[in-house]
């Protein structure tokens, strides 16, 4: 029953909401702020929305999270020289935040920090603070990579590219 009707949620929403609560002019932004988050610290973030699942894939089971590591790996996240690369995936259809963080950082940040980051973000989104709820979802990722990977003076070479992506 509940994969049912997470098969016609994704039939039916998200889709048409993406581009207005996601505007070119706050993925500059967004962009922005995660290089300058990085500027701190040795990570990397990438940011991907995405506004439904297929409803095939939902019926043969696929979930939030499976779905945030496929896109990890599809956006080459483990691909940093420290192992340090941080997911932020939205999925709006199904009101899904999920952060998937590479085996460097997940060693040191515990799952219940990345929870309360979107935990914070579902807030601020479920109020209809797309803008607000992004940026403080990279700030909070780019603060703990900065406890955990400072950069020490030294420059973050950019590994991964910047700006949210759409998926």
């Amino acid at each position: 029953m509940a994969r049912m009707r997470r098969m016609l949620i994704n039939l039916f929403g998200g889709w048409f909401q993406l581009h207005r609560r996601f505007p070119a002019a706050l993925l500059d932004e967004m962009a922005a702020a995660i290089e300058a988050g990085e500027r701190g610290h040795l990570g990397e973030v990438r940011f991907a929305i995405e506004s439904r699942l297929a409803p095939l894939a939902v019926l043969d089971g696929l979930d939030a999270p499976a779905r945030a590591r496929q896109v990890f790996a599809q956006l080459r996240v483990w691909d940093t020289e420290c192992n340090n690369g941080v997911l932020l995936y939205v999925l709006m259809a199904e009101h899904r935040i999920e952060i998937v963080a590479d085996r460097g950082i997940a060693a040191k940040v515990s799952a219940s920090e990345w929870n309360d980051i979107c935990a914070r973000m579902q807030e601020r989104f479920a109020h209809g603070h797309w803008r607000d709820g992004s940026l403080a979802g990279i700030g909070a990722a780019n603060a703990l990579l900065a406890r955990h990977f400072p950069g020490n003076g030294r420059a973050n070479p950019d590994e991964l590219p910047d700006r949210p992506v759409l998926l």
